[in-house]
Protein backbone atom coordinates (compact mmCIF):
# COMPACT_ATOMS: atom_id res chain seq x y z
CA UNK A 1 0.00 0.00 0.00
CA UNK A 2 2.97 2.59 0.77
CA UNK A 3 4.91 1.76 -2.30
CA UNK A 4 1.60 2.07 -4.14
CA UNK A 5 0.97 5.52 -2.43
CA UNK A 6 4.95 6.73 -3.01
CA UNK A 7 4.77 5.26 -7.21
CA UNK A 8 1.63 7.62 -7.35
CA UNK A 9 3.60 10.74 -5.28
CA UNK A 10 6.50 10.26 -7.61
CA UNK A 11 4.06 10.10 -10.95
CA UNK A 12 2.13 13.16 -9.34
CA UNK A 13 5.71 14.93 -9.05
CA UNK A 14 6.75 13.83 -12.26
CA UNK A 15 4.07 15.35 -14.57
CA UNK A 16 4.27 18.54 -11.74
CA UNK A 17 7.74 18.90 -13.07
CA UNK A 18 7.17 18.27 -16.93
CA UNK A 19 4.57 21.25 -16.68
CA UNK A 20 6.84 23.58 -15.37
CA UNK A 21 9.26 23.08 -17.71
CA UNK A 22 6.82 23.12 -20.29
CA UNK A 23 5.44 26.33 -18.73
CA UNK A 24 8.70 28.17 -18.97
CA UNK A 25 9.50 26.74 -22.20
CA UNK A 26 5.92 28.49 -23.42
CA UNK A 27 6.64 31.64 -21.53
CA UNK A 28 10.09 32.24 -23.09
CA UNK A 29 9.02 31.20 -26.92
CA UNK A 30 5.15 31.37 -27.30
CA UNK A 31 6.21 34.93 -29.58
CA UNK A 32 8.39 32.69 -31.40
CA UNK A 33 6.07 29.74 -31.83
CA UNK A 34 3.44 31.86 -33.74
CA UNK A 35 5.84 32.39 -36.89
CA UNK A 36 5.31 28.60 -37.95
CA UNK A 37 1.23 29.34 -38.54
CA UNK A 38 2.06 32.57 -39.90
CA UNK A 39 4.97 30.90 -42.02
CA UNK A 40 2.04 28.32 -43.64
CA UNK A 41 -0.34 31.24 -44.20
CA UNK A 42 1.67 33.45 -46.42
CA UNK A 43 2.97 30.16 -48.52
CA UNK A 44 -0.65 29.76 -48.51
CA UNK A 45 -1.65 33.13 -49.83
CA UNK A 46 1.34 33.10 -52.01
CA UNK A 47 0.08 29.67 -53.22
CA UNK A 48 -2.87 30.58 -54.13
CA UNK A 49 -1.81 33.68 -55.76
CA UNK A 50 0.83 31.47 -58.38
CA UNK A 51 -2.23 29.07 -58.75
CA UNK A 52 -4.87 31.64 -59.83
CA UNK A 53 -2.03 33.01 -62.39
CA UNK A 54 -1.39 30.15 -63.80
CA UNK A 55 -5.18 28.36 -63.66
CA UNK A 56 -7.56 31.96 -63.46
CA UNK A 57 -9.20 29.93 -60.44
CA UNK A 58 -8.75 29.39 -56.77
CA UNK A 59 -8.97 25.73 -56.90
CA UNK A 60 -9.26 22.62 -59.15
CA UNK A 61 -13.33 22.16 -59.64
CA UNK A 62 -14.96 18.59 -60.59
CA UNK A 63 -17.89 18.51 -63.02
CA UNK A 64 -20.27 19.30 -60.64
CA UNK A 65 -19.01 22.83 -60.06
CA UNK A 66 -17.51 22.80 -63.73
CA UNK A 67 -19.94 21.01 -65.67
CA UNK A 68 -19.88 17.54 -67.73
CA UNK A 69 -21.29 14.27 -67.80
CA UNK A 70 -21.04 11.48 -65.56
CA UNK A 71 -21.78 7.90 -66.54
CA UNK A 72 -21.70 4.68 -63.85
CA UNK A 73 -20.63 1.55 -65.86
CA UNK A 74 -22.38 -1.70 -64.13
CA UNK A 75 -19.13 -3.43 -64.88
CA UNK A 76 -16.02 -4.82 -63.99
CA UNK A 77 -12.72 -3.07 -65.63
CA UNK A 78 -9.49 -1.83 -64.45
CA UNK A 79 -9.51 1.74 -63.56
CA UNK A 80 -5.97 2.96 -64.59
CA UNK A 81 -6.12 0.94 -67.83
CA UNK A 82 -9.88 2.79 -68.48
CA UNK A 83 -8.14 6.04 -68.08
CA UNK A 84 -5.40 5.33 -70.05
CA UNK A 85 -8.05 4.26 -73.07
CA UNK A 86 -9.81 7.22 -72.58
CA UNK A 87 -7.91 10.09 -71.94
CA UNK A 88 -7.00 11.06 -76.05
CA UNK A 89 -10.82 10.49 -76.68
CA UNK A 90 -12.71 12.44 -74.05
CA UNK A 91 -12.15 15.55 -72.48
CA UNK A 92 -10.40 15.26 -68.68
CA UNK A 93 -11.35 12.06 -68.22
CA UNK A 94 -11.44 10.72 -64.22
CA UNK A 95 -12.27 7.21 -63.06
CA UNK A 96 -13.38 5.82 -60.21
CA UNK A 97 -14.74 2.09 -59.08
CA UNK A 98 -17.00 1.34 -56.67
CA UNK A 99 -16.37 -1.84 -54.55
CA UNK A 100 -18.63 -3.63 -52.14
CA UNK A 101 -18.50 -2.33 -48.51
CA UNK A 102 -17.20 -6.13 -46.91
CA UNK A 103 -16.36 -8.63 -49.89
CA UNK A 104 -14.50 -4.88 -51.63
CA UNK A 105 -14.94 -6.48 -54.81
CA UNK A 106 -15.58 -4.62 -57.74
CA UNK A 107 -19.06 -3.50 -59.00
CA UNK A 108 -18.70 -0.51 -61.11
CA UNK A 109 -16.53 2.00 -62.48
CA UNK A 110 -18.08 5.90 -62.78
CA UNK A 111 -16.19 8.20 -65.55
CA UNK A 112 -16.29 12.11 -65.56
CA UNK A 113 -15.59 13.77 -68.22
CA UNK A 114 -16.18 17.56 -69.22
CA UNK A 115 -17.30 16.02 -73.04
CA UNK A 116 -21.23 16.35 -73.57
CA UNK A 117 -23.79 13.36 -72.65
CA UNK A 118 -23.88 12.62 -76.57
CA UNK A 119 -20.05 12.55 -77.43
CA UNK A 120 -19.48 10.48 -74.14
CA UNK A 121 -22.57 7.70 -75.03
CA UNK A 122 -20.86 7.52 -78.36
CA UNK A 123 -17.08 7.04 -77.11
CA UNK A 124 -18.17 4.50 -74.53
CA UNK A 125 -20.26 2.58 -76.51
CA UNK A 126 -17.16 2.33 -79.27
CA UNK A 127 -15.11 1.22 -76.10
CA UNK A 128 -16.71 -1.21 -74.21
CA UNK A 129 -18.25 -2.81 -77.70
CA UNK A 130 -22.00 -2.83 -76.51
CA UNK A 131 -25.09 -0.51 -76.25
CA UNK A 132 -25.66 1.57 -73.62
CA UNK A 133 -29.06 1.56 -71.11
CA UNK A 134 -30.59 1.87 -68.01
CA UNK A 135 -29.60 -1.82 -66.97
CA UNK A 136 -26.20 -1.35 -67.72
CA UNK A 137 -25.41 2.59 -66.99
CA UNK A 138 -26.93 5.55 -66.11
CA UNK A 139 -26.06 9.48 -67.25
CA UNK A 140 -26.19 12.55 -65.59
CA UNK A 141 -25.16 16.28 -67.31
CA UNK A 142 -24.64 19.25 -65.97
CA UNK A 143 -24.51 22.55 -68.18
CA UNK A 144 -21.57 24.41 -67.49
CA UNK A 145 -23.89 27.83 -67.01
CA UNK A 146 -25.78 26.02 -64.09
CA UNK A 147 -22.43 24.45 -62.97
CA UNK A 148 -21.10 27.64 -62.26
CA UNK A 149 -24.01 29.55 -61.23
CA UNK A 150 -24.43 26.79 -58.57
CA UNK A 151 -20.53 27.34 -57.63
CA UNK A 152 -20.78 31.07 -57.16
CA UNK A 153 -23.84 30.61 -54.57
CA UNK A 154 -21.98 28.15 -52.72
CA UNK A 155 -18.78 30.13 -52.38
CA UNK A 156 -21.36 33.18 -51.26
CA UNK A 157 -22.95 30.97 -48.77
CA UNK A 158 -19.57 30.03 -47.23
CA UNK A 159 -18.60 33.55 -46.74
CA UNK A 160 -21.91 34.54 -45.31
CA UNK A 161 -21.69 31.63 -42.55
CA UNK A 162 -18.13 32.86 -41.96
CA UNK A 163 -19.07 36.61 -41.76
CA UNK A 164 -22.29 35.50 -39.22
CA UNK A 165 -20.01 33.52 -37.26
CA UNK A 166 -17.43 36.34 -36.69
CA UNK A 167 -20.49 38.59 -35.72
CA UNK A 168 -21.44 35.87 -32.96
CA UNK A 169 -17.60 36.01 -31.67
CA UNK A 170 -17.78 39.20 -31.25
CA UNK A 171 -21.06 39.82 -29.76
CA UNK A 172 -19.78 36.96 -27.30
CA UNK A 173 -16.21 38.55 -26.62
CA UNK A 174 -17.19 42.22 -27.23
CA UNK A 175 -13.28 42.62 -27.00
CA UNK A 176 -11.10 43.25 -30.13
CA UNK A 177 -7.91 40.94 -29.83
CA UNK A 178 -9.54 37.76 -27.94
CA UNK A 179 -12.55 37.85 -31.24
CA UNK A 180 -10.15 38.87 -33.83
CA UNK A 181 -7.39 35.89 -32.56
CA UNK A 182 -10.47 33.61 -33.11
CA UNK A 183 -11.52 34.78 -36.53
CA UNK A 184 -7.84 34.74 -37.73
CA UNK A 185 -7.67 31.43 -37.08
CA UNK A 186 -10.98 30.34 -38.37
CA UNK A 187 -9.59 31.42 -41.67
CA UNK A 188 -6.09 30.68 -41.49
CA UNK A 189 -7.32 26.79 -40.81
CA UNK A 190 -10.22 27.07 -44.17
CA UNK A 191 -7.30 28.57 -46.05
CA UNK A 192 -4.50 26.42 -45.04
CA UNK A 193 -6.99 23.14 -46.10
CA UNK A 194 -8.11 24.55 -49.13
CA UNK A 195 -4.52 24.69 -50.17
CA UNK A 196 -3.21 21.13 -48.83
CA UNK A 197 -6.58 19.94 -50.57
CA UNK A 198 -5.30 21.28 -53.88
CA UNK A 199 -1.43 20.48 -53.07
CA UNK A 200 -2.69 16.91 -52.80
CA UNK A 201 -4.38 16.64 -56.38
CA UNK A 202 -8.12 16.74 -55.53
CA UNK A 203 -10.75 18.04 -57.33
CA UNK A 204 -13.66 20.09 -55.02
CA UNK A 205 -17.36 19.01 -55.72
CA UNK A 206 -20.21 20.90 -54.53
CA UNK A 207 -19.83 18.33 -51.04
CA UNK A 208 -16.64 19.47 -51.03
CA UNK A 209 -17.35 22.99 -50.40
CA UNK A 210 -20.39 21.74 -47.61
CA UNK A 211 -17.83 20.33 -46.00
CA UNK A 212 -15.89 23.70 -46.04
CA UNK A 213 -19.47 24.83 -44.23
CA UNK A 214 -18.97 22.39 -41.69
CA UNK A 215 -15.24 23.43 -41.17
CA UNK A 216 -16.32 26.97 -40.34
CA UNK A 217 -17.84 25.36 -36.87
CA UNK A 218 -15.16 22.69 -36.18
CA UNK A 219 -12.92 25.62 -36.32
CA UNK A 220 -14.19 28.04 -33.84
CA UNK A 221 -15.30 25.71 -30.93
CA UNK A 222 -11.88 25.27 -29.51
CA UNK A 223 -10.71 28.68 -30.10
CA UNK A 224 -13.76 29.78 -28.37
CA UNK A 225 -13.40 27.14 -25.43
CA UNK A 226 -9.84 28.18 -25.12
CA UNK A 227 -10.59 32.05 -25.16
CA UNK A 228 -13.48 31.83 -22.98
CA UNK A 229 -11.64 30.03 -20.06
CA UNK A 230 -8.61 32.28 -20.61
CA UNK A 231 -10.53 35.38 -20.10
CA UNK A 232 -13.46 34.31 -17.57
CA UNK A 233 -12.11 32.16 -15.70
CA UNK A 234 -10.27 33.81 -12.37
CA UNK A 235 -8.18 32.71 -9.76
CA UNK A 236 -5.59 30.91 -11.85
CA UNK A 237 -2.79 31.89 -13.48
CA UNK A 238 -2.87 32.29 -17.54
CA UNK A 239 -0.67 29.00 -18.22
CA UNK A 240 -3.12 27.02 -15.92
CA UNK A 241 -6.46 28.41 -17.92
CA UNK A 242 -4.05 27.35 -21.15
CA UNK A 243 -3.31 23.67 -20.25
CA UNK A 244 -6.94 23.54 -18.93
CA UNK A 245 -8.14 24.31 -22.09
CA UNK A 246 -5.24 22.52 -23.88
CA UNK A 247 -6.73 19.28 -22.35
CA UNK A 248 -10.62 19.47 -22.96
CA UNK A 249 -9.97 21.05 -26.52
CA UNK A 250 -6.87 18.24 -27.56
CA UNK A 251 -9.30 15.40 -26.31
CA UNK A 252 -12.43 17.22 -28.11
CA UNK A 253 -10.38 17.53 -31.64
CA UNK A 254 -9.10 13.77 -31.21
CA UNK A 255 -12.34 12.43 -31.01
CA UNK A 256 -13.49 13.96 -33.99
CA UNK A 257 -10.83 12.92 -35.72
CA UNK A 258 -11.02 9.10 -35.52
CA UNK A 259 -14.43 9.27 -35.59
CA UNK A 260 -14.08 10.82 -39.08
CA UNK A 261 -11.17 9.09 -39.67
CA UNK A 262 -12.90 5.70 -38.68
CA UNK A 263 -16.07 6.81 -41.22
CA UNK A 264 -13.61 7.46 -44.08
CA UNK A 265 -12.02 4.04 -43.96
CA UNK A 266 -15.82 2.71 -44.14
CA UNK A 267 -17.02 4.64 -46.90
CA UNK A 268 -13.74 4.92 -48.78
CA UNK A 269 -14.28 2.14 -51.35
CA UNK A 270 -18.05 3.24 -52.42
CA UNK A 271 -18.44 6.68 -51.71
CA UNK A 272 -16.42 9.63 -53.35
CA UNK A 273 -19.22 12.30 -52.21
CA UNK A 274 -18.30 10.72 -48.30
CA UNK A 275 -14.61 10.67 -49.10
CA UNK A 276 -13.98 13.93 -50.33
CA UNK A 277 -16.54 15.68 -47.00
CA UNK A 278 -14.28 13.45 -45.08
CA UNK A 279 -11.03 14.31 -46.14
CA UNK A 280 -11.14 17.58 -45.57
CA UNK A 281 -12.54 17.96 -41.94
CA UNK A 282 -9.29 15.71 -41.14
CA UNK A 283 -6.95 18.43 -43.13
CA UNK A 284 -9.31 20.78 -41.43
CA UNK A 285 -8.96 19.32 -37.88
CA UNK A 286 -5.61 18.40 -38.01
CA UNK A 287 -4.69 22.67 -38.80
CA UNK A 288 -7.11 23.28 -36.22
CA UNK A 289 -4.63 22.27 -33.43
CA UNK A 290 -1.66 24.05 -35.03
CA UNK A 291 -4.14 27.30 -35.52
CA UNK A 292 -5.66 26.67 -31.81
CA UNK A 293 -3.04 26.17 -30.23
CA UNK A 294 -0.18 28.26 -32.00
CA UNK A 295 -2.00 31.13 -33.35
CA UNK A 296 -4.52 31.60 -31.29
CA UNK A 297 -3.05 30.70 -27.93
CA UNK A 298 -0.03 32.99 -28.60
CA UNK A 299 -2.15 36.16 -29.17
CA UNK A 300 -5.20 35.15 -26.24
CA UNK A 301 -1.97 34.57 -23.72
CA UNK A 302 -0.17 38.05 -24.77
CA UNK A 303 -3.31 39.95 -24.41
CA UNK A 304 -4.57 38.46 -21.68
CA UNK A 305 -0.57 38.80 -19.43
CA UNK A 306 -0.51 42.41 -20.50
CA UNK A 307 -4.29 43.35 -19.48
CA UNK A 308 -2.99 41.75 -15.72
CA UNK A 309 -0.28 43.90 -16.18
CA UNK A 310 -2.18 47.04 -17.22
CA UNK A 311 -4.60 46.34 -13.98
CA UNK A 312 -1.26 45.66 -11.20
CA UNK A 313 -0.17 48.94 -12.29
CA UNK A 314 -3.84 50.49 -12.04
Amino acid sequence: MEETKKISSEIGQSKERFGTKLARFHDKHYKLLLLIPAIILLFSFIYLGVFYSKTGDFIYRDISLTGGTTVTIYEKKPIDQVKDDLSGKLESPDVRGIYDLITKEQKAFIIETKSDANTTRTVLEEYLGYTLNEENSSFEFTGASLSSSFFRQLVIAVILAFFFMAIVVFIMFRTFVPSTAIIISAFADILMTLVLFNLLGYKLSSAGIVAFLMLIGYSVDTDILLTNRVLKRHGESVNRKIWGAFKTGMTMTLTSILAVLFALIIVGSFSGILTQIFTILIIGLGFDMLNTWLTNVSIIKWYALRKEKNETRV
